[in-house]
């Protein structure tokens, strides 16, 4: 067997309900009962996950915001990250975690020396980059936590919009991909239009 899985589909219905488990199994234990906005460091430590802060070189295909090693139980955050942009960083830590517990075979771990799964600065994603950055809005974001910061908001508007991504501690280009995935609204790409869903 491999370090890491073969890939495979997994829905979004799945990967939204491994991510509310891990938050449920966080709140049985007092030390790391998740407040929010969600300190997704504790979430790495919670689940026996090292974090590093560090200058990570780009290589061919580009900048590289993080990069996990399995077998050391290790998160590396580009210390560039911070010129990025705000809430990237809980995103990032929140998007290794996904590659953690949806493409590590744990069972594999004792069995390798070394091995790692590089994430880049990118934009389109795709396979196992899609379902990492997916299981990263899960957890920030669950349909509870969003329930209750959009109450008395206008989420049709984009100052309350950004007012919910501040206290969530998200960019707004997560929430707002997040409110589209779950159908509580579109976003006309050439007007940037906020539309109720019909």
């Amino acid at each position: 067997m491999s370090l890491i899985k073969e890939f495979r589909f997994i829905s979004k219905v799945e990967i939204e309900r491994i991510a509310n488990q891990i938050i449920e199994e966080m709140s049985q234990t007092r030390n790391y009962y998740p407040k929010f906005p969600l300190d997704a460091s504790r979430v790495a430590e919670f689940l026996g996950l090292d974090l590093v802060w560090d200058f990570i070189p780009p290589d061919a295909e580009g900048e590289i915001a993080a990069r996990i090693l399995p077998v050391q139980r290790l998160i590396e955050i580009n210390e560039n990250l911070t010129q990025w942009g705000l809430g990237l960083t809980e995103s990032t830590i929140a998007h290794e975690i996904g590659h953690w517990v949806l493409h590590i075979n744990h069972q594999e771990i004792a069995s390798y020396k070394e091995q790692k799964i590089v994430c880049h600065n990118q934009q389109h994603l795709k396979g196992r980059e899609w379902q990492a950055q997916y299981f990263a809005s899960c957890l920030l974001m669950p349909k509870k936590e969003l329930k209750r910061v959009s109450k008395g908001k206008n989420i049709y508007k984009w100052s309350d919009l950004y007012a919910i991504a501040a206290e969530l501690g998200v960019t707004i280009s997560n929430l707002v991909h997040r409110l589209q995935d779950l159908g509580w609204l579109e976003l006309n790409s050439d007007s940037r239009k906020i539309l109720p869903v019909n």
